[in-house]
């Protein structure tokens, strides 16, 4: 094998992706600071039982495992940045009221997403504790709609579901939580035989209700239809209501709801949400509700936030090559002036240091030339 040979889903970040993921991650950052979001960075590495702590099975099949040869204890390289900040909120800052935080940096993932995903991600993303009000969710998913128009996303689709609404369904079926792992996949991959097989111990009434979720989903509309066709239990009647007081205050261009959307149903507590775009092959960002992850850092804090994954993000936009300038070498120290007078004001400037060198990787447009006796910027001819 090459030495060169990278692992299946593990890419170098080349420089056009590059300068796209260090501009949007640099935007984003700026855009959360301004709504009082507070940058953390955690470690790349952690005890693993912290790392995992309230997330599910889910994020552990996706973590790589080693040992410290300090302790000897089990470490985890982070495949989420989330539990990192619910631990950092919980045990670290320890603070009163509400908290907001947000990061940025590099996961990894023992598996693939997709097929065309990448198993070192990128992440950036906003995490609000300490409130558990309903405006929360709305600022939080205000903010993800914020972030795709900033990235350039022109007609970003979030699609609305909520976990209370399977839980409240499970709630006192014994043999419907005893299938529980099996009703979930079967709801996720909109599965009608392996639903009806998954349910078949299950009362009637739980059975008809489950199979009705793989029916609910589209616009707004579609909770108007919950409320007729599932059971008026308290729990469940109060998912729908936040959904559609929800709904009604996201700014996106098109909302729709998919009660069988259970994505992180070990995970969200509340509330979740996915945004997409026509053409991309997943989510460009998710998040929710996760009220319990604190609990086990010694403090239940309410939480809610999303994340996005930056590499994912930076492929839907191909820009051509960073426009620049091109100096000869700068040995006249009036030229080295304007070169760091125009490199000051956000200009490349890149010296060819011999005449025949060759400067590969930028759109020479223009060029540092000596005009009348002057350092002047011109327009470059192709020769």
């Amino acid at each position: 094998m090459a030495r060169w040979l990278l692992p299946e889903g593990i890419s170098d970040v080349l420089p056009l992706e590059a300068a796209r993921i260090e501009e949007l991650r640099r935007a984003l950052l700026d855009l959360y600071r301004g709504h009082g979001y507070a940058l953390v960075i955690p470690p790349l590495i952690e005890y693993l039982d912290s790392l995992l702590t309230g997330t599910g099975r889910d994020l552990d099949l996706r973590t790589f495992k080693l040992v410290d040869q300090l302790s000897g204890r089990q470490l985890g390289l982070r495949a989420d940045i989330t539990p990192q900040t619910a631990r950092i909120d919980a045990h670290v800052l320890n603070r009163r009221g509400v908290v907001r935080l947000c990061y940025a940096g590099s996961v990894q993932h023992t598996r693939l997403a997709h097929p065309l995903a990448s198993r070192q991600p990128i992440q950036v993303g906003a995490e609000l504790y300490g409130s558990d009000a309903l405006a929360a969710d709305a600022e939080v998913q205000r903010l993800a709609v914020q972030s795709l128009r900033l990235a350039g996303v022109v007609q970003p689709h979030f699609d609305l579901g909520h976990t209370g609404v399977v839980r409240a369904l499970l709630a006192g079926d014994a043999a419907a939580q005893a299938a529980a792992d099996d009703i979930l996949a079967a709801l996720s991959s909109k599965d009608c035989g392996a639903l009806l097989a998954a349910v078949a111990q299950a009362a009637p009434a739980t059975q008809a209700a489950l199979a009705a979720l793989l029916d609910l989903s589209g616009g707004p509309e579609v909770l108007d239809r919950a409320r007729r066709v599932l059971p008026a239990v308290p729990a469940l009647t109060k998912a729908l209501d936040d959904l559609a007081w929800l709904a009604q205050r996201l700014p996106a261009d098109a909302v729709g709801i998919d009660l069988a959307d259970l994505h992180g149903y070990r995970y969200y507590t509340g509330v979740n949400f996915a945004a997409y775009e026509v053409g991309a092959p997943a989510a460009l960002l998710r998040g929710g509700r996760y009220d319990d992850i604190g609990r086990a850092f010694g403090r239940a804090r309410p939480a809610t936030g999303f994340s996005i994954d930056l590499r994912e993000l930076s492929r839907r936009q191909v820009n051509g090559l960073p426009r620049a300038i091109l100096a000869p070498a700068l040995t006249d120290p009036h030229a080295a002036q304007l070169a760091e007078s125009l490199r000051a004001a956000g200009e490349i400037v890149v010296e060819r240091l011999a005449a025949d060198d060759a400067v590969e990787g930028f759109d020479f447009d223009r060029e540092l030339t000596l005009v009348a006796g002057r350092w002047q910027v011109v327009a470059r001819s192709e020769k």
